[in-house]
């Protein structure tokens, strides 16, 4: 290589470099700054489970008692297209019947067991006298005005379809977020109603970290407008360490290190992008002291 060429190519990359880190610090230089219609420090994860049973009626109603800014909700179809709050599709787990709810009517629908293992916390258990499956419905009528994050757990498109028609029906668009860790499913909870904010698929949260680590990501328009990501130790609460290989906490160490980014996530919150972490029975946004 002559020694013009290598100039160019220093020079190139220099320049390249250079306005990479310039636009990472300052990304609204080129991007404008999404409208944060709502703003969610604390996000009671299944509406709190380990202090009620997940996804209830009552915990709901106590998460947004002790002050939650928002409630993470899970949803399923009922077989006569009824939308229900539920985590698992599978009723075995959480009610002792070995059934699917997409087989059952809404009335047809077994009661929560009075005690539950809490799935992602080891050796702990939540428990209640509200067993009952509600209805995403009722939770939008007893919760008006507070911020509500749906996961979408299956790939239905009647599902979508009447999420987003209730999301309409009660005018819930500006504090409504949905998605699932599935690129397909949030790729068409956007295309049948695009005026609901959109979470990070797994998939689009692989794509930005490698954007980020080659200094691609300030370059990159982003329609997505949350970014909630598991913090990697928090497998250490679901494992006895003494269990676990040193191959397996390598990995969280090195998943620690590659996921848990400052300048990532100052990156993302400068454009308006709203960041979470996921460490038990809630969320907790990045930069909150909560």
């Amino acid at each position: 290589m002559s020694s013009t060429a290598a100039f160019y190519l220093l020079s190139t990359l220099g320049g390249y470099l250079v306005t990479s880190f310039l636009l990472l610090k300052y990304p609204t230089l080129l991007h404008p700054r999404k409208k944060q219609r709502f703003l969610s420090k604390h996000i009671s994860h299944r509406g709190g489970a380990g202090e009620n049973l997940e996804n209830t009626m009552a915990a709901f109603q106590h998460a947004v008692t002790i002050g939650t800014d928002m409630l993470e909700l899970d949803c399923h179809i009922t077989k006569d297209e009824q939308v229900v709050v539920s985590h698992d599709e599978n009723l075995k787990r959480s009610t002792g019947v070995n059934v699917n709810i997409s087989d059952l009517k809404y009335c047809e629908l077994p009661p929560y067991l009075g005690k539950l293992d809490v799935t992602f916390q080891r050796e702990c258990q939540c428990e209640g006298k509200d067993n009952r499956i509600p209805l995403l419905q009722e939770v939008f009528e007893a919760f008006p005005n507070t911020p509500i994050n749906i996961d979408i757990k299956v790939n239905n498109n009647v599902l979508i379809k009447k999420v987003s028609e209730l999301v309409k029906q009660y005018r819930r668009e500006h504090i409504t977020v949905w998605g699932n860790a599935s690129y397909e499913i949030v790729e068409k909870c956007y295309e049948e109603n695009s005026d609901i904010p959109i979470l990070f698929s797994l998939q689009r949260v692989l794509l930005i970290l490698g954007l980020f680590f080659t200094g691609l990501l300030p370059f990159v328009p982003i329609r997505e407008q949350f970014f909630e990501i598991p913090m990697p130790s928090i497998i250490l609460k679901l494992k006895e360490p003494h269990t676990m290989s040193r191959s397996q906490k390598f990995l969280i160490w090195l998943s620690d290190i590659l996921l848990m980014r400052k300048a990532l996530f100052d990156h993302l919150t400068a454009r308006g992008i709203q960041v979470s972490f996921w460490n038990d029975a809630f969320w907790k946004q990045y930069g909150s002291p909560v």
